[in-house]
């Protein structure tokens, strides 16, 4: 059975997005429906909502950090093991990076490339018939990305949902759900957005009460009737990241998150075990792995606890000496000399490697990154490029005298410097490597 597919979109963030979708996800799931989701762009968090959703991992689609070759790989599998899957938008739909057509990194891409129709969410506060002239501006701004239907969000009122869904509907794009202000269905956030679905507390009535609303407010026979086959072909995985070894001890706890589905996935493909540790557990990596890997997340909510685990330091250290560590945004930090939390206070990290970050001065680092790497590393040979993403806070407060680990250049090719620290086994890096460049 060919799958069907539909990407739910918007004019900005904070439309709503993710709250339609994985209220549809689940709502289907609980219909014993086979539903996936997916997520366009490098947004890490989503897709772990999608998964908890359906059962099923959910997966980045990212028409800019992938080769179309992988991209294709990468859809292909979601498809085949789902008959509807559902890809939600990042930032606006058509928001990415300018540049080669096709490889913006938007979802826009994704419509163009897999001529999947589009479900426009709305968030009508403050307006009414105004929505109309946006929803015009969608639907014409680009021939091959078609606005299929429209959701309107956060209504004030039966009245509102008529003045707005009767202006539109005049255009010929068909309302199809209609949700009124409702506080109980905004998901908690915190500085990097969301608060991942791991670590949301009673995360499936959460859950239930955006399915309960999905059934209640959007029609979803007539959302479903919207989708549009998808096949993609394709099984190359050249552009993959390999496993960085045969036994990987990955971090994995409330401090260490963020590693992208798609990594973890072509790992375990090319037959190799993740081994799954926890530092505020104080455990160690296992001995007997090749490579220990520090995924990025929240060290700075958990400064105290990473300091005071002894046996993680010391497990730490002794794997070093031996063994392939590489940290990627909060293991980087994690590997750093230090760490000043928001409150001021400062606590030690690993030493591994000897720069210092503060969490109280902050900045926001955003986006793309192109990185040629300096030296092998768990992440690819000297002289390869990877792209990847950054997005953080925290900034390096002491630079220390490591040696760089990549050359980094941003989603246009704009030289940034040179980044990231290298000493003896150890690499780290503030950017999240997606895909080898």
């Amino acid at each position: 059975m060919t799958a069907r597919g539909l990407i739910i979109g918007a004019p900005r963030s904070g439309s709503g997005k993710t709250s339609v979708t994985i209220g549809i996800l689940r709502a289907l799931s609980r219909r014993c429906i086979r539903v996936g989701g997916a997520k366009s762009g490098p947004d890490y968090i989503d897709p772990g909502f999608h998964h908890a959703a359906t059962g099923r991992p959910g997966v980045n689609l990212d028409s800019w950090a992938m080769s179309p070759a992988l991209l294709n790989t990468l859809a292909a599998d979601a498809a085949n093991s789902a008959d509807l899957l559902f890809i939600e938008s990042a930032m606006g739909l058509f928001d990415g990076i300018p540049g080669p057509a096709g490889r913006s990194g938007s979802a826009a891409d994704l419509a163009r490339l897999y001529g999947l129709p589009v479900l426009l969410v709305l968030d009508v506060s403050g307006q009414s018939q105004t929505a109309a002239a946006i929803a015009k501006g969608f639907a014409t701004y680009d021939p091959a990305v078609r606005i299929a239907g429209v959701v309107l969000n956060r209504l004030g009122s039966d009245r509102h949902k008529r003045l707005a869904g009767e202006a539109i509907e005049a255009l010929g794009l068909p309302v199809v759900g209609a949700i009124l202000r409702d506080s109980a269905l905004s998901l908690p956030e915190r500085h990097l957005g969301l608060v991942q679905a791991g670590e949301h507390a009673d995360l499936m009535a959460h859950l239930d009460i955006l399915a309960d609303m999905a059934e209640r407010s959007l029609d979803l026979d007539a959302i479903i009737s919207l989708m549009m086959p998808l096949a993609p072909s394709g099984e190359d995985f050249a552009d993959a990241l390999p496993p960085p070894g045969q036994r990987i001890a990955l971090a994995q706890d409330a401090a260490f998150t963020f590693l992208y589905p798609h990594v973890a996935s072509h790992w375990r493909k090319q037959g190799a075990e993740i081994m799954p540790f926890s530092p505020l557990a104080d455990e160690a990596p296992p001995p007997d792995c090749d490579v220990c890997w520090l995924p990025g997340g929240y060290p700075e909510l958990h400064a105290g606890r990473l300091a005071s685990a002894h046996a993680y330091r010391a497990g730490m250290e002794k794997f070093a000496a031996t063994k392939p560590v590489h940290g990627e945004c909060g293991g980087f930090m994690a590997l750093g000399e230090a760490l000043e939390d928001a409150t001021g206070v400062t606590h030690r990290m690993l030493g591994l490697l000897g720069h210092s970050t503060s969490f109280a001065r902050r900045k926001m680092h955003l986006g793309y990154r192109q990185a040629t790497l300096l030296a092998d590393c768990p992440i690819g040979l000297q002289g390869s490029v990877v792209r990847g993403h950054e997005f953080h806070y925290a900034q390096i407060t002491t630079p220390g005298t490591d040696a760089p680990l990549a050359a980094l250049a941003d989603g246009q090719g704009n030289a940034l410097g040179e980044f990231g620290g290298r000493r003896g086994n150890v690499t780290g890096t503030f950017f999240h490597a997606i895909a080898k460049g």
